[in-house]
């Protein structure tokens, strides 16, 4: 079984996401932005492949069951901090930004 890297920070802005973030985003990829990168600045549009985004899970931090914790499985610790142009991404997004991100 492959389980989420759970990256550790938003790759526009750098800000700190840790495992129980609230405020972390996930395209199916796993480009991992915080919610105000993705609403603010992207809009919904994943800048590497298009897709939408969804909150990120959280992964238990105790071993309630079968060693499926954070423990077992830790948060990544690498870094991918690549800020969006904001220019470029616009010109991306426009033609795709209003289909629904499950019709893309």
């Amino acid at each position: 079984m492959t389980t989420l890297e759970l990256r550790p920070t938003c790759e526009n802005c750098n800000t700190p996401l840790p495992p129980d973030a609230l405020d972390a985003r996930i395209c199916s990829y796993e480009c991992t932005f915080c919610a105000t990168c993705v609403n603010a600045v992207l809009g919904n549009v994943c800048p590497n492949c298009g897709g939408g985004f969804v909150p990120r899970p959280i992964r238990p931090s105790r071993n309630w069951r079968n060693d499926n914790f954070l423990g077992k499985d830790p948060a990544s610790t690498n870094v991918r901090h690549k800020p969006v142009n904001r220019e470029a991404h616009a010109a991306f997004a426009a033609p795709i930004g209003s289909i629904p991100p499950h019709r893309r």
